[in-house]
């Protein structure tokens, strides 16, 4: 959108100025002695004004103060971890770790089938309809190989990294095939790669073009965090058919492919048409070069990034790198065999090869962002800017969700933590960066324009009484159970010592902001009623649709969130006890959170012997269908007068959290009652996992509006069936009535998870959001390697 100068802005009230200018002219009462009073009553007035504007200010900015001025990350950082695919969003690129990052990528298009825009791959997108892309090997350091199969044509992309004396350097390549009954004549025959680096804007750093005559390009750039850095190119296969290049100013990250396009020109010749770049010349001073070089397949292309100017650095010759790659992916495999062990437990070598491709996809998509969230707090009238601050995370999603989400990350972090705990921790550090003074860090992050680009705008602003699960307890505690030795290490101990008093205020905001109204209860602050949805949404939870109270209001009481709290106070005093500090408050927190009687007396219906949330709540609810002049709407009616009551007509994840977080003694009648209706195939047990919602709800697989389909109602989402899997795995060890059982439904729901996750990816070519309870088949976006990548630990019963 252009900007013009005649259209200013409107001018925003300045509430502090107004306060100050309302006092100065407020009237002065008639018959006032001022000799008796002298000064003192204007002063104190004018005082009182301004203590009252700056305490208004002071509301208005706590939202946007840090905890600390200390950052951690900052600590951690590695500058061996500089460069790496932290760019998640786009099918192939690297870039620095920075404020102002370096980034480069791959595009690329079939010359006779360009029509528009998006017949050029660069953004993840499903609407490209890929038959599948993903990482099959990656450590999360030191090199990646991604399996690309756009249509016919196969496009492996791959890169490694090399550091001498603390100068980063690193090869990528470029291989395109023609797939299995490829015609070499088809309209895919022919491919243009196109190769850039960019800044966002020329005030990031500077970036320089060399033509070469007939060979490829080079290109120079300076960034103040790599310092001096040359990129090179070198072609195999089949000849080129041209080479161009252009070096103009970027418009930002977010529209790298327009800008490039822009500068994209059309050749025809008969009936043939063929592209280039418009510039000829070298260039020194732009913010991104692109070259463009395009070929006959097969074909491949090598980048050379190198630190300094020099021309004639040696570069890798295709076949030396081809052996390096060899290298560092069968010490993969060996790293990964030697963690995980499935050839032990029985798996095949492409069942291996598929938990290896999940594993891949979850740290090779580890992003790197920088930038301010949008907030908003209860005294801010309209939204502000959070502090600009970096955010190294995995992303649930490459091609729907490439940004960081708060409990997904606490799931990402139990198989990071076992593949590398160093990244696990550097994770966590960035995450509790984001923390305010109060203890609140926002639940998603949209840092950056490429991260902005993917959201809708009602989804930007971020509220700070909106909590969401504190998911990284959990990783917190797994690392606490099985990796003590390893997080003695001076380096990691610090860390965690570092960690602490931001999780200690992590648990007091949720203890000032989320409380109920009896003692030991909970709240996810939210919910609001809207005509269009029959359930109000609990957005907040991350169980978005799942049915809760249906007339919202403050006397709710939410299962799952005192079980979170729970889990929250346990983790907090073992890693105090692990620390040596003391722990007593904590710990009883803890006892008193899980204390069976408390549990009890606010969520156990004695109706179903089920544990549920409480609130407002009917079931006769509905959507209704009206005209509204040329349009039909679907409004909630409700049919009958909601009572203060147990949700116990719905059942599912929700109600499962007292066992999930394992809150339930071994011979607690509610627990065998939970695991009768788990393995109930009318409730929620099905041949392909637990189902979120039982069959038996009345909203069990029902839209929450006209357009809004069900989410969290019926569909098997594997984050929450690892916690059952880890659930049934510890009461199948304790002694007592249930034993049996748990033991024999833990056998089974791995079988049928891992069954059914390998299937659908031998038959779809990707790992999915969630399944079909019904089928199998998975649903909602794809490749979702955040956690359902958790598929690695169920194979390895690592809980």
């Amino acid at each position: 959108m252009s900007h013009h100068p005649s259209r200013k802005p409107p001018v925003r009230p300045n509430r502090r100025a107004a306060a100050a200018a309302a006092a100065a002219k407020a009237p002065v009462p008639t018959g006032t002695d001022w000799k008796k009073i002298g000064f003192t009553g204007v002063g104190l007035v004018i005082l009182t004004a301004v203590a009252a504007v700056v305490y208004q200010g002071y509301l208005e900015t706590r939202v946007v103060t840090p905890y600390s001025q200390k950052k951690l990350a900052a600590a951690s950082f590695d500058t061996k971890m500089l460069w790496g695919s932290y760019r998640p969003g786009i099918y192939f690129g690297l870039s620095t770790r920075e404020e102002h990052p370096l980034a480069t990528g791959l595009m690329w298009y079939f010359p006779k089938e360009l029509r528009q825009l998006s017949d050029i791959r660069h953004l993840c997108e499903i609407g490209d309809n890929l038959k599948q892309y993903g990482w099959t090997a990656h450590d999360g350091r030191n090199f990646g190989v991604q399996h690309i199969q756009d249509g016919p044509v196969l496009l492996e992309t791959s890169f490694v990294k090399d550091v001498h004396n603390n100068a980063p350097s690193w090869t990528a390549k470029v291989d395109v095939r023609n797939g299995a009954g490829a015609s070499t004549r088809s309209s895919r025959d022919t491919i243009s790669l196109l190769w850039y680096v960019a800044f966002e804007s020329d005030d990031d750093g500077f970036i320089g073009l060399s033509q070469g005559g007939e060979k490829l390009p080079t290109i120079s750039a300076f960034s103040p965090t790599a310092g001096q850095l040359s990129v090179k190119f070198s072609q195999g296969g089949e000849g080129v058919q041209e080479v161009t290049s252009v070096c103009v100013e970027a418009r930002g990250f977010n529209t790298l492919k327009e800008t490039i396009v822009e500068h994209l020109k059309v050749h025809r010749e008969g009936e043939s048409m063929s592209y280039y770049l418009l510039d000829k010349e070298s260039r020194m001073n732009c913010s991104l070069v692109a070259v463009l070089v395009t070929v006959r397949t097969p074909t491949t292309l090598l980048i050379h990034m190198n630190s300094g100017y020099d021309a004639d650095s040696e570069i890798l010759t295709e076949k030396e790198y081809d052996q390096s790659l060899e290298r560092h992916v069968k010490k993969f495999s060996r790293r990964f065999s030697n963690t995980f062990k499935l050839q032990e437990k029985g798996f095949n070598a492409s069942q291996v090869g598929f938990a290896e491709a999940a594993l891949s996809n979850m740290v090779g998509g580890i992003g790197y962002f920088y930038g301010a969230s949008k907030v908003k707090g209860e005294h801010n009238e309209n939204p502000i800017n959070y502090w600009k601050a970096p955010l190294y995370t995995a992303v649930p999603s490459r091609s729907f969700f490439p940004r960081g989400f708060l409990w997904d990350e606490g799931f990402h972090g139990l198989l990071i933590s076992s593949w590398d705990i160093d990244i696990a921790l550097d994770i966590m550090t960035h995450w509790l960066d984001l923390m305010n003074v109060d203890g609140w860090i926002p639940r998603e992050q949209i840092l950056g324009s490429e991260a902005l680009a993917k959201v809708p705008a009602e989804f930007v602003v971020q509220h700070n009484k909106n909590a969401n699960p504190p998911t990284m307890f959990l990783e917190l505690r797994y690392l606490l159970n099985n990796y003590q030795a390893e997080l003695l290490q001076p380096g990691r101990n610090k860390i965690l010592n570092s960690l602490l008093p931001r999780l200690q205020a992590w648990h007091s905001w949720f203890n000032t902001t989320q409380l109920g109204t009896l003692s030991g209860s909970y709240q996810w602050k939210g919910r609001t009623v809207t005509p269009q949805e029959i359930n109000p949404k609990t957005l907040t939870s991350g169980l978005d649709d799942f049915p809760r109270a249906s007339h919202p209001d403050g006397q709710e009481r939410h299962v799952d969130l005192l079980c979170w709290m729970a889990l929250a106070s346990q983790t907090i005093a073992d890693l105090q006890r692990f620390l040596g500090k003391d722990d007593t408050k904590y710990r009883a927190a803890y006892e008193y959170l899980s204390d069976t009687n408390l549990l009890d007396s606010l969520h156990l219906s004695t109706t179903t012997n089920t544990y549920a949330d409480y609130g407002l709540h009917t079931d006769k609810v509905t959507l209704k269908r009206y005209q509204f002049q040329q349009e039909e709407k679907m409004l909630r009616e409700v049919l009958d007068q909601p009572k203060y009551r147990y949700v116990d007509s719905v059942f599912g994840y929700v109600n499962l959290f007292p066992f999930l977080t394992k809150l339930l003694p071994p011979n607690a009648s509610s627990l065998k009652t939970t695991l009768e209706n788990i393995h109930n195939p009318e409730l929620l047990w099905s041949p392909y996992g637990v189902r979120s919602l039982s069959k038996r709800s009345l909203l069990y697989m029902k839209h929450n509006t006209q357009h809004d389909p069900p989410y969290w109602r019926g569909q098997i989402w594997i984050n929450i069936n690892y916690l059952i899997l880890g659930a049934l795995d510890h009461y199948g060890k304790l002694e007592g009535p249930h034993r049996e059982l748990a033991q024999r439904m833990y056998g089974e729901l791995r079988t049928n998870l891992v069954t059914n996750l390998y299937k659908q990816y031998q038959r779809t070519g990707y790992v999915w959001e969630n399944y079909n309870d019904s089928t199998g088949e998975g649903r909602g976006c794809y490749p979702f390697t955040g956690w359902s990548a958790l598929v690695v630990m169920i194979m390895a019963e690592i809980y």
